[in-house]
């Protein structure tokens, strides 16, 4: 019996595993149901309660926890990882392998590339004036770069650049950018370290 929910348009891989009460295609409140064509790749294991809406185009190997939210026409990559109660907004760009953990939060035109990787609810922002009259105009997500890690609780401010490979310490609060390989910590993010000096990144993981 079919406990889940597929709307018109939506184009499902090979080897698909989809659990209870998943919705996929949901329209946004301007379209109508199959308007947005949904590509989902191969292997993709979408578990219980997940919502994604039409328009998305995701890769192979897809991930999604409990519970996660994934609204309209992102542009997602092969082995990415959503978690459990994650809330990823629209026009977001998420490139291979990035992983987010539970209950992150990424607002509209955000980019996250290549292999980076956000702790558990991890707080990407994009309003520098919330409720402004312009604040639909001035929008900007942070740009995480390749392979840069967010620690667990951080808050990175909008249109923050993360350089690659840098760290975010637990509970940061990241207020300019971060330059590649540095470790920043404390609110605001300061350098405390270079990811050079840290031992247990001398040899990348497998």
């Amino acid at each position: 019996m079919t406990t889940y929910h597929l709307y018109p348009n939506v184009a499902l891989g090979p080897g698909e595993s989809i659990g209870d009460y998943a919705v996929i295609g949901e329209p946004p409140r301007s379209r109508a149901p199959g308007e947005l064509p949904t590509m989902i790749g191969a292997r993709a294991v979408i578990r219980s309660h997940t919502v994604i809406y039409a328009g998305n185009r995701i890769g192979d190997g897809f991930q999604s926890g409990h519970g996660a939210l994934v609204r309209e026409e992102n542009e997602i990559g092969d082995d990415v990882s959503i978690g459990s109660h994650t809330i990823v907004e629209h026009h977001v760009i998420i490139r291979r392998g990035a992983r987010l953990h539970s209950g992150v939060f990424v607002p509209e035109f955000s980019i996250l590339e290549e292999e980076c990787w956000l702790g558990p609810h991890v707080v990407v922002t994009n309003a520098r004036y919330p409720r402004s009259r312009s604040v639909k105009d001035e929008l900007r997500g942070a740009h995480i770069m390749a392979r840069a890690k967010i620690g667990a609780n951080a808050t990175l401010l909008p249109g923050v650049v993360i350089g690659a490979d840098a760290l975010v310490g637990a509970g940061a609060v990241v207020t300019a950018d971060v330059p590649p390989g540095a470790v920043v910590a404390g609110n605001p993010a300061r350098i405390v370290k270079w990811i050079k000096d840290i031992e247990a990144y001398e040899h990348p993981a497998g």
